[in-house]
């Protein structure tokens, strides 16, 4: 069978893996938000160990390719994904969370590619879940001082806009206030190839 890829997610996963390797704590659940295709899990969650990762994501065609992809690739710690929506409240694991309790939350290419209040509903979540110490890690572009970091970036955010008016790169000031009055403190900024950025949130 063949799998549907994302040549992004091949591109960026081992140098987003050494962030979560420095930055995730030791144990517990990792709680993937929008995993998209599902390689970042199949590929993360065997050099996490033995942490657990449970992929998720809002949309149904999503859910049966990161299966695909599970099965390609099965793991012990790795979980059969969930359908999640950040909008919706509460969150399918705040009803029925079996095993090692979520310690880290994650979204890898999601807040610029969803409307503003997604980013928000993602910060509500970790609030509600993190335990203190808990991680919230997002990656991807990111403005910094109100102004895009390359010019690629510019066009990037040009183009998402132009897809849908509620989507486009995040200012990273802006998303670090509505952090903070979720209880999460930024705890490290670390650049990553291809003009993108590691974001790292600690639960206070």
């Amino acid at each position: 069978m063949s799998l549907n890829t994302s040549p992004a997610a091949e591109r960026n996963r081992s140098f987003i893996l050494r962030v979560l390797e420095a930055h995730l704590p030791a144990s517990g659940t990792v709680l993937e938000i929008a995993s998209g295709t599902g390689q970042h899990a199949v590929y993360a969650a065997p050099a996490l160990a033995p942490r657990i990762w449970q992929p998720t994501d809002c949309n149904a065609s999503s859910i049966t390719t990161i299966e695909g992809w599970i099965a390609a690739h099965p793991n012990p710690n790795l979980r059969q994904p969930l359908l999640l929506d950040v909008l919706e409240h509460p969150w399918p694991v705040e009803q029925s969370q079996a095993g090692p309790e979520i310690t880290a939350i994650i979204a890898i290419n999601m807040i610029h590619i969803a409307p503003w209040c997604c980013c928000e509903a993602l910060f509500d979540g970790a609030q509600r879940i993190l335990p203190p110490g808990g991680v919230l890690y997002l990656y991807g572009p990111f403005k910094r001082d109100g102004h895009h970091t390359a010019p690629s970036n510019q066009a990037f955010d040009t183009d998402l806009r132009k897809r849908d008016p509620e989507w486009g790169i995040r200012d990273l000031d802006a998303v670090t206030r509505e952090a903070a009055d979720r209880q999460l403190g930024l705890s490290a900024v670390i650049e990553m190839p291809a003009n993108n950025l590691s974001v790292v949130f600690s639960r206070r």
